[in-house]
């Protein structure tokens, strides 16, 4: 078969249409391309309304919380924290406040209410203030002037008949007894404590102690 040759000018044209052809091709490319791209902000749209929501901070009474909410919510926890301080330092200062009435009551002597507790106490007030006398001292006077019974009164000796009997247990005058009240106790004659007192300090003036009386003084 002979060889056939298109002439120049032919070849050129079916060159020009094949180029034309290619860049419709492109085009059509590039429209699909930029469809792709266009619809690409759209499907980012769609998946961002059904995506489910951000969820937002509530606050204690159910309203959405607020950013001073946020801002306050790390104070109440120290309040609460020094609130819990506060009442640990109270507890311990009760406590304390507890052992130290608990020390003073045992500071507290306590004497029973009868004639060797009176004795007793009369004593240890005698010791504090300097005023000498004994137990025994104490208890042969009292049982001769009294019999142990701090309402007795003598109602026919001298002073009763001044009109200023003898009372109590050491049988002690109201002069004396205001003379020689010893500070700290009552200031009542018949008063156990007092009376004895009373007169403890009034023999260690007179005769230098208590046991140095054996009768009437």
């Amino acid at each position: 078969m002979p060889s056939f040759t298109l002439p120049r000018a032919a070849r050129i044209t079916r060159i020009t249409r094949t180029h034309k052809v290619a860049v419709a091709v492109l085009a059509a490319a590039g429209a699909t391309s930029g469809l792709a791209l266009t619809s690409a902000p759209d499907t980012a749209q769609a998946a961002s309304e059904h995506a489910p929501a951000a969820v937002k901070p509530v606050s204690a009474k159910g309203q959405p919380a607020k950013a001073d909410d946020a801002r306050t919510s790390r104070p109440v926890t120290a309040s609460v924290a020094d609130h819990v301080k506060v009442t640990a330092v109270e507890k311990q200062h009760s406590a304390q406040q507890a052992a130290n009435r608990s020390a003073e009551r045992k500071d507290v002597k306590e004497y029973p209410n009868n004639l060797d507790g009176w004795i007793r106490e009369s004593l240890d007030i005698m010791k504090a203030k300097g005023i000498p006398g004994s137990y025994e001292g104490l208890h042969r006077n009292i049982m001769r002037e009294s019999a142990g019974d701090p309402n007795a009164v003598n109602d026919w000796d001298i002073n009763a008949i001044n009109g200023v009997p003898s009372k109590g247990l050491l049988q002690v005058i109201q002069p004396t007894f205001d003379a020689y009240h010893v500070a700290g106790t009552p200031h009542k004659l018949t008063d156990p404590i007092a009376n004895i007192t009373a007169a403890a300090n009034y023999a260690a003036d007179r005769y230098g102690s208590i046991d140095n009386v054996d009768s009437a003084y």
